[in-house]
């Protein structure tokens, strides 16, 4: 059976639904596809931090710029797809001062709300924080749950014409005369897809997904663990106000928090070890932060893989477990368009983060537009997403896209016996 559509985008993570959405909202005739349920690759298992920027703020102004720009939209689009904790940074007696003026300094410049408060005050807000805490920065970072943010965004293609099809993985691709024929999609979808464009959104996967098209992306995925833990009324995010390291976040929930992350390089995205010793890394760098963490027992455990472009990692000198810019935090995102690999109706999205996903999506979409001759603007940053103000309904459509993933599994309801209306 053959399936016809204008767009076809691959990959169910936030770019992917993102620009599915963008586009859909333009008019455009888009079929998605992912071959799990949505956000079942590094969306649904990241650490889900709504960035302010100020983790950018000293070595990355564009990044930082995106960051509290997107921030902001995604609090007046997303409701209950985010937590507004706010954030702070602390530093600890151990810290270099200077790297906490620095960043104090980069926020102030690139608009990024921040609040310096003394180790007592800090502790005032959040009153397990360690005694070595000497001062904090005050930023609004939040946390995103990204199963809910994705299935809202597919939720908002499928209202506006477009197709989500899970549980979809992509078999093979076919080339004929420099463009793409045909894909082959098997799972319970089982059919051929023709489309006059392509657009590889698979994240970490995205170098298996473009050979497919005879076409080289490398990329250099790196994974990274998280740890939840049962604890109730942190508040805010709590950030190390340090070089960028292992163990340097704690992101609360409404009755865990979660640790995070190590940075390893792995060479294949779906086979990796596990390692005890990054886990207990996570309780050890934490705990320098917020003591009472220490001992306490796991209630879930889970890794994520970073889709790190390759050629800009080695450009910065990244590296396993990586300190500052060798961590490689800033993690641009770029678009590359296959025509100059042979294939002219193909491009490929890398890199970058999940606050800005739909920074990242709009201009893929704008890209996908030009080439098409498609007229009309984005409408993904004023438009609020469906069940946005309802958690319930939020849901409901995470459960009809099996979008329920690590990073907010408790959070997010099951409702597996329920499917949301489109």
């Amino acid at each position: 059976m053959t399936h016809q559509t204008t767009v076809l985008v691959i990959g169910g993570g936030g770019t992917g639904v993102g620009t599915a959405r963008d586009l859909s909202a333009r008019g455009v005739d888009v079929t998605l596809v992912e071959r799990d349920g949505l956000a079942g690759g590094t969306t649904g298992r990241s650490h889900g931090l709504l960035h302010s920027g100020a983790r950018y703020a000293e070595s990355d102004p564009e990044g930082a710029a995106e960051c509290i720009e997107e921030n902001q939209i995604i609090r007046e689009i997303g409701g209950h797809c985010i937590g507004d904790t706010g954030g702070i940074f602390v530093q600890l007696e151990e810290d270099d001062p200077e790297y906490f003026e620095a960043k104090l300094e980069g926020c102030q410049e690139h608009g990024i709300p921040a609040e310096v408060i003394d180790g007592d005050e800090a502790r005032d807000r959040v009153p397990e924080l360690s005694e070595d805490v000497v001062r904090a920065m005050v930023v609004p970072d939040g946390v995103i749950y990204p199963s809910r943010l994705v299935a809202a965004n597919a939720a908002s293609a499928e209202a506006h014409g477009a197709t989500v099809l899970t549980h979809a993985p992509v078999e093979a691709i076919t080339v004929s005369d420099g463009v793409i024929s045909s894909v082959e999609v098997g799972g319970e979808v089982n059919e051929t897809i023709e489309a006059e464009y392509v657009v590889n959104a698979t994240g970490a996967w995205a170098g298996e997904c473009a050979a497919m098209a005879g076409v080289d992306v490398e990329m250099q995925p790196t994974k990274g663990v998280m740890v939840g833990v049962d604890y109730e009324g942190l508040g805010p995010v709590v950030n190390r106000c340090r070089v960028p390291d292992d163990g340097d976040i704690i992101i609360p929930h409404e009755t865990q928090v979660v640790l995070g992350t190590t940075s390893v390089a792995v060479d294949d995205p779906d086979e990796f070890d596990e390692e005890g010793w990054e886990v207990e890394k996570m309780f050890q760098e934490c705990a320098d932060m917020m003591p009472a963490l220490d001992g306490r027992e796991i209630a879930r455990t889970w890794w994520g893989v970073r889709p790190l472009y390759a050629p800009d990692e080695a450009g910065r000198g990244s590296r396993d477990s990586g300190k500052g810019d060798e961590r490689g935090i800033s993690r641009g995102f770029f678009l590359l368009d296959h025509e100059q690999d042979g294939v002219e109706n193909f491009a490929s999205v890398v890199g970058g983060k999940l606050t800005t996903y739909r920074m990242m999506a709009e201009a893929v979409a704008d890209h996908v537009a030009d080439v098409l001759g498609v007229d009309g603007e984005s409408i993904t940053a004023t438009e609020q997403l469906p069940g946005a103000d309802d958690p319930d309904r939020l849901d409901e459509f995470v459960a009809k896209y099996s979008a329920r993933q690590p990073a907010d599994l408790d959070v997010v309801e099951d409702r597996s016996g329920q499917v949301a209306d489109d």
